[in-house]
């Protein structure tokens, strides 16, 4: 079994960076309507696979220093979903005093995995995903203060035993709306149609938030987007990132709050824990191929 899931992992990983790109959904008058109605937008970004152990140019802290001061809006608070104890990641000393300067910026530490590579939680047997859940939460209170309140699962891959499990410890589900398709610790790192596949897919959240499916918290509907903070690639552009998710909004219709990022740690919080998913068989929407290769309800 544990075989298989690494096979498919390995497998959904190469569909999930490679699939086409379609173009924008077209917007309707029916659409624009109800977005005039709605709420504006504000993104919610998150970094998954990190903190970097990298001496060199570090990625991670690079990221923490464009979120500190950009031209867009300087002070941008972001979930880290963390692997901590990958000794690329925060297995490392320096992937811990990552996590200390993540946390002392106002950032939200995530738990992503607690084993030494990215595992899928689904491949562990019950006693091993109970180690792993036990020491990430362990790991992260002890950097905080307090247990993580959220979780990514590693390629998005939940079923009812793990979704169960992470309940037990107090975490909550949240998947994202759009994914950068940054790559991810190793394979493919670059993302040349960055721009083209966050416009479609914010074409698709436009079309659910049109409809009324997403909640609005504090006067704005928080869209989640991903990213990766141990690529290169990521950090070097990050600053265009931002101004691509703005420029996206732009073009797709889809109404921006005056702030386009969260900067309040307990408002991004708030937000978060909102979008999380309350039970595993809540439909879920995930970007690209990931709903069809774990076979989510996309209805």
């Amino acid at each position: 079994m544990k075989s298989i899931l690494c096979f498919v992992s390995a497998l959904a990983l190469a569909l999930g960076l490679s699939g086409c790109i379609g173009p924008p959904i077209a917007l309707t008058p029916q659409t624009e309507q109800h977005l005039q109605a709605s709420p504006p937008i504000r993104f919610l970004l998150t970094f998954d696979d990190g903190p970097s152990a990298s001496g060199w140019a570090n990625p991670s802290r690079a990221i923490l220093e464009v979120l500190a001061n950009n031209p867009i809006q300087p002070g941008i608070k972001a979930v880290f979903f963390v692997q901590t104890r990958a000794p690329r990641a925060g297995g490392s000393e320096r992937g811990r005093k990552t996590m200390l300067r993540e946390h002392a910026a106002g950032h939200i530490l995530g738990f992503h995995t607690a084993t030494p590579w990215h595992t899928n939680h689904r491949s562990l047997d019950p006693r091993e995903l109970e180690q792993a859940l036990t020491w990430g939460c362990a790991d992260i209170a002890s950097l905080t203060g307090t247990p993580p309140t959220l979780v990514r699962p590693p390629f998005w891959s939940y079923d009812r035993r793990t979704f169960a499990a992470y309940q037990q410890h107090g975490l909550q589900v949240l998947l994202t709306d759009l994914s950068a398709n940054d790559g991810k610790v190793w394979g493919i790192t670059a993302s040349p149609r960055r721009r083209a596949n966050l416009v479609r897919q914010l074409s698709e959240t436009r079309e659910r938030i049109a409809r009324g499916e997403l909640p609005t918290v504090d006067g704005v509907i928080p869209v989640v987007v991903t990213f990766h903070d141990l690529n290169r690639y990521t950090a070097r552009h990050m600053e265009e990132y931002l101004q691509i998710l703005l420029d996206s909004a732009q073009q797709t219709h889809v109404p921006v709050d005056a702030k386009p990022f969260y900067d309040d740690s307990a408002a991004l919080q708030r937000a978060a824990i909102t979008r999380t998913l309350r039970n595993a068989d809540e439909p879920a929407r995930l970007p690209g191929a990931w709903n069809w290769i774990w076979g989510h309800d996309t209805h």
